[in-house]
């Protein structure tokens, strides 16, 4: 049994760990919804387990609780480091801990298989880290990731509406996507200006689609660059031939599905 831990208030204010701006933090600290959370992820007996951005380790107490085998946590914040530091000592072993930025750290390598990813994401690189996890979706067995509500929303729209665009490509094209349930705000410390989403990402075995990464990329920025005008001419400079695709040139980019965004990226491979 791990050492008694103190309550999770009392680290934060021996550490002064106070909420930074910049850093994008906003702690988690309901146990209640962190062991939610680390239950929504599956049994984590068997896997590492990836955390970015812990804070003083709300969710990574939860994760450690509900038997993950490992957590790799990556934390930018020296001071937050410095609190999970105790965190890792009452569970020997099985708390590693990585200070650095997250967008400059590769996740693969951080953690062995079998790997999957649990965090609340700072807003303010949520994007970015899911793009760059999603170039190695393969090398993951789950993610189950905490967004603002608007982008949990475009991860996974379906064709024809204002939500749908390049994100829900993309991650639809790699991953089954499910919206979980809801966070409010209150349950933040200091409480952000949005609701919260937990979603659950599972990587396919194979994507939706024949494409490579590039031109998938090239076709929906063309296309959802420009996404109130039609395909003719959002996607004229890639110099596709619809009518031999096949693809209305009238539609607009919000009416195409997965596949035939898909269609359109070999077609571009092929130019290239």
């Amino acid at each position: 049994m791990p050492t008694p831990l103190p309550p999770l208030r009392e680290v934060i204010a021996r550490h002064r760990l106070s909420a930074r701006r910049s850093l994008g933090q906003h702690f988690l600290l309901d146990s209640n919804l962190t062991a939610r959370i680390a239950r929504a992820a599956g049994d984590l007996g068997d896997r590492n387990v990836i955390e970015v951005g812990p804070g003083p380790g709300g969710l990574t107490r939860a994760l450690l609780e509900t038997g993950a085998r490992r957590v790799f946590a990556i934390e930018r914040d020296g001071r937050c480091v410095t609190a999970l530091e105790e965190l890792a000592a009452a569970y020997p072993g099985r708390l590693h801990l990585t200070e650095g930025d997250a967008l400059e750290t590769d996740a693969v390598a951080l953690a062995p298989a079998p790997r999957c990813i649990v965090a609340n994401l700072p807003y303010n690189i949520a994007v970015p880290l899911l793009v760059r996890w999603l170039r190695r979706a393969d090398e993951f067995e789950a993610l189950t990731l905490m967004f603002q509500k608007e982008v949990a929303r475009r991860l996974t729209a379906a064709p024809g509406g204002k939500d749908y665009g390049r994100l829900s490509v993309l991650v639809q094209w790699l991953c089954e996507t499910r919206l979980l349930f809801n966070v409010d705000q209150r349950a933040f410390t200091p409480p952000p200006k949005v609701t919260s989403t937990v979603v659950s990402l599972i990587p396919r075995k194979k994507p939706l689609a024949a494409a490579d990464w590039e031109s998938l990329e090239a076709v929906t920025a063309a296309a959802f660059g420009q996404r109130r005008k039609m395909l003719r001419s959002s996607l004229k400079p890639l110099g596709l031939d619809l009518e031999a695709l096949s693809i209305d040139a009238t539609a607009r980019a919000e009416e195409l599905d997965v596949e035939t965004f898909c269609l359109l990226a070999r077609a571009h491979a092929g130019r290239r």
